[in-house]
């Protein structure tokens, strides 16, 4: 999760070495690591031995593998082995798949895995928003205009956006385009000048990672205002330079905001943490530990 693969895999051949039989909870970690590097040839043999070893893989070695293929876009293998598991699937491995396909824009599979989400979890909002993110991606507003209609139709809403960050023992809390902070003058201010350096740096907003219908000015005002962006510039101006700052978010960070931070690292020489809802990024001197897979 930290974006340390190769540290998974030495530490695994030095616990057999050392005579200790790895249990199914070990290959789940190995099958995870894999994923999270993009390791496809890798996981699978990691889970081929394990079968051959003669543990019987749970629903969570298989959801490992489901996101270790669509990851890396192998989707329809993928779906062929949700489809084929000797267990019944749950609405956890149709997210991965599900998740898989809003990355690589595949609205086919997409819709297969969001229907049975529906099924499985009607009142999730997690299916709804994907789908219609998939929708928003390939220009097919009337799909998300259709999407949008049901969730109304059931009353499902969207979770937004939602970064938290610590200062001083106390937990501040950011919703995107937020300006209820008491110090919303300052944190606007910085986010100015956070702008001017990026746009200086050779950064220009990734308006793709805007799935709404509006202009492109429009655009990239919603990703200025990003809740991780609002909750770094507040860490940026109410703590001492070179001070590290760890931020959680509630959702996947977007592209346009991994790009960005990497650059706000270098800038503003200090470590960024970010634990969105899949995993650690660290940023530092304008890399991240997830070497820009996640």
């Amino acid at each position: 999760m930290h974006g340390k693969a190769k540290d998974v895999f030495d530490f695994f051949v030095r616990m057999e070495r050392s005579g200790i039989s790895p249990s199914d909870v070990t290959y789940i970690a190995i099958l995870s690591a894999c994923s999270h590097a993009g390791l496809v040839d890798k996981g699978r043999s990691y889970f081929n031995r394990m079968v051959n070893v003669g543990f019987v893989p749970r629903i969570e070695h298989y959801g490992c593998m489901v996101d270790l293929l669509g990851r890396a876009g192998y989707l329809e293998e993928a779906k062929e082995l949700i489809l084929n598991m000797p267990i019944k699937s749950d609405d956890v491995i149709w997210k991965a798949l599900l998740g898989a396909c809003k990355l690589h824009k595949n609205v086919e599979i997409g819709r297969r895995a969001a229907e049975v989400l529906m099924q499985l979890a009607p009142h999730d909002s997690g299916a709804y928003v994907a789908i219609s993110n998939i929708y928003a991606s390939s220009g097919d507003w009337d799909a998300v205009a259709e999407v949008r209609l049901m969730m109304k139709d059931l009353d499902i809403r969207k979770d937004p956006g939602c970064s938290w960050i610590e200062i001083d023992g106390v937990i501040h809390e950011f919703l995107v385009e937020d300006d209820s902070h008491p110090s919303a003058k300052e944190i606007h201010s910085m986010l100015e000048e956070i702008s001017n350096k990026l746009n200086f740096e050779g950064y220009r907003p990734d308006t793709t990672q805007v799935l709404l219908k509006m202009d492109e000015t429009h655009k990239e005002s919603v990703l200025h205002y990003h809740s991780e962006k609002i909750a770094v510039a507040f860490g940026l101006i109410s703590t001492t330079p070179k001070t590290p700052l760890q931020i959680v978010k509630n959702l996947r960070i977007c592209e346009d905001c991994h790009s960005s931070m990497k650059l706000i690292s270098k800038i503003y020489n200090r470590k960024i943490t970010i634990r969105d809802r899949k995993r650690f990024h660290h940023f530092e001197h304008g890399s991240c530990s997830c070497m820009d897979y996640w």
